[in-house]
This record gives structure tokens, C-alpha cells and sequence, in this order.
């Protein structure tokens, strides 16, 4: 067996500003696991503010990639190779390719319902109030939308001409570590005004206590401040809804523990993506399937996507067909 990879760049088709950061570009590293013949894909695009870097992806999966007769389980690539985006890529190569052995979908290996298209969120990147009105009713599938805001002065006027494009659309906001407890106060009534469902990761991760004691009137959820299983624990009566990235945690196989065990404390979950292609997407869908909230517009966002492709609806809804991954006959095109 081999375990190869390989570092993409997608360009994107504008832009995409958050708290502190514009994204112009999409790299993403694939992983090629093969064995007997098979071959099965994974992408990640890591964790860009840890400085999960595609490269060090890549070195850390060819470290262990001369180590194997046979591909190791995914259990065991949990202790090979630590949260993040190496494990990503390998992880879901592993699922992709054990459907392949088996001839059965990863759906059914996880022990899953079969797949049903889910209602994703179309994300706005944090831009001129008009101009992000002009996107919101430019995403006419779309029936909810996530706006990126940034902790300063604009954020009201974006939330308010947002809404007034869309009035039909569930919205959520998303901070990005960009506010303080006075910042989102003073913001807290034009989110509340404009029907805004759902407030993510305002404070900094290092903040969470800045979340004792908030009684925020719209549910809060962590992402930055949700990286791996180890985290959930101390988000209990922070939060109520935990956002699960397949590139944070490092895998379907561990995102779909820390779903689990979300449930057991309490806490709903989502699930959300780094700016990556369709095969990046389509193992986050299986974890959707359980998750509260799904937040998987990556390829939207993209100049254009790899074929086989993942299907936005007219409904607003994302699925993935039987030939993008997870499937026994599943292919992968080259960038």
C-alpha cells in the first residue's frame, strides 16, 4: 500500500474577508491512500490561524506514509498523526477507500441513515454593507445565510442591509474571535431587531470566559474555540451549539465522536468547512446529516470546482451524488 499526496491551489472567484484575514486563493492538499488496486481520496485545507499549513500537512502525512503494509484503521491514524489537517486528508482517503473494499458507502460503514440533501447556509464574506445586501439577494437559492462580520462600527449596517435584501432567509452571524463583551453589546440589539438566529465564536479562543455569565437572547456557538474532542467539556454552559470542521478535529471518524458526545452534554451541533472543493465537502455532509446546523458552501466560493461535484439545490439544500466520495465507484479529477 502507499499513502501519497499532493498540494492544489483554487483560485477563488472573489475575494473572502473575515475578522483580520482576506482569502484570494484555496490551497487544499490531497491525500491518495491505495492498496489491493483501490485508491481513495481525502482533501483538507487545515487550519489557516494555527498555521496548519498544507506543507506541514504534507510533511507530517509523508513522515509516517513508508511505515505501512497495509493501510493502517482509522483508530489507529488517531494516534499517528495529532487534530488537524494531516489527518484530515488521511483520514477520509481511509473512508473513501475502505467503501471501495467493502462495496458498500461510508454512509453505511458509519452506521448512518442513508444521505438526504441538507440545508446549508451561503456565507457572506464581511464587505460593504451594499455589497453584501447585492450577494445576499445575488444567493437566490439560498434560505439561510451566515454573514461574516468583524467587530467594528460597519458590522450594524451589514446585519441591517442584509436583512432588508432578505427578509425570508434565516441568518446567522459569525464573529470570528472579532468582539469584546462591549463591541457585541452595543451590537447586541440590531442583531436581535434584524432576526438573527445564531451568534458564532465572537470572543477570541483564548477568551471562553468572556462567555460566563453572557445571557445572549440569540444561541451562541463555538468554532474557533471548538478544535477537538478534548474541548467540549469546557464550552458546557457556554454555548449551545459546537461547530465540528473536519480540518479542526482531523476526520470524519473523529468528528463524528465529537457529535456524539456533544449530544451527551447537552450541546447541538453544526457543522462547518474550510474554503475547500467538493471533496472536501462531501464527507462534512455525512457528519451533516447529524448535525442541528450545516455550514457547507465551500465550493461556492470557488472561481470553479473540481468535477465530480457536490449539488447546491434550488431549495437551498447541498448533496453529494454517488461519484464524489464515499461511494464504491467514486473518481477524482486532477486540478
Amino acid at each position: 500500500m502507499s499513502i501519497g499526496t499532493r498540494i492544489e491551489s483554487w483560485e477563488l472567484a472573489r475575494p473572502f474577508a473575515i475578522t483580520g484575514y482576506t482569502f484570494h486563493h484555496s490551497d487544499v492538499l490531497v491525500a491518495i491512500v491505495e492498496a489491493a488496486g483501490l485508491t481513495g481520496f481525502g482533501e483538507a485545507a487545515g487550519v489557516y490561524y494555527l498555521n496548519d499549513t498544507v506543507e506541514h500537512a504534507k510533511a507530517q502525512i509523508d513522515a509516517i506514509s513508508g511505515r505501512f503494509a497495509e493501510p493502517p484503521s482509522r483508530e489507529e491514524l488517531i494516534d499517528l498523526l495529532p487534530a488537524g489537517g494531516a489527518r484530515n486528508a488521511v483520514d477520509c482517503a481511509l473512508w473513501d477507500l475502505e467503501s471501495k473494499t467493502q462495496g458498500r458507502p461510508a454512509w453505511q460503514i458509519a452506521g448512518l441513515p442513508e444521505p438526504r440533501p441538507v440545508l446549508t447556509t451561503y456565507t457572506l464574506s464581511a464587505e460593504d454593507p451594499n455589497v453584501m445586501a447585492a450577494r445576499a439577494r445575488g444567493f437566490t437559492n439560498a434560505r439561510a445565510l451566515k454573514l461574516k462580520l468583524t467587530g467594528t462600527e460597519d458590522d450594524a449596517e451589514r446585519v441591517r442591509a442584509v436583512r432588508a435584501a432578505r427578509p425570508d432567509a434565516w441568518i446567522a452571524v459569525d464573529g470570528n474571535q472579532g468582539f469584546s463583551r462591549a463591541s457585541l453589546a452595543a451590537l447586541m440589539p440590531v442583531l436581535v431587531d434584524a432576526r438573527v438566529e445564531l451568534l458564532e465564536q465572537p470572543f477570541p479562543r483564548d477568551r471562553d470566559a468572556d462567555m460566563d455569565g453572557l445571557d445572549s437572547p440569540i444561541p451562541l456557538a463555538a468554532d474557533e474555540s471548538m478544535q477537538d474532542l478534548d474541548d467540549l467539556e469546557q464550552l458546557v454552559g457556554r454555548v449551545d451549539i459546537v461547530n465540528i470542521k473536519l480540518d479542526k478535529c482531523g476526520g470524519l471518524t473523529r468528528g463524528l465522536a465529537i457529535a456524539a458526545r456533544a449530544r451527551e452534554l447537552g450541546l447541538e451541533t453544526m457543522v462547518g468547512c474550510m474554503i475547500g472543493t467538493s471533496l472536501s465537502v462531501a464527507p462534512g455532509l455525512l457528519l451533516g446529516q447529524v448535525c442541528k446546523v450545516v455550514d457547507l458552501d465551500a465550493p461556492i466560493h470557488l472561481a470553479h470546482d473540481r468535477p465530480p461535484s457536490v449539488v447546491y439545490d434550488a431549495t437551498g439544500c447541498v448533496f453529494s451524488p454517488q461519484n464524489v466520495w464515499g461511494f464504491p465507484n467514486t473518481t477524482l479529477t486532477p486540478s
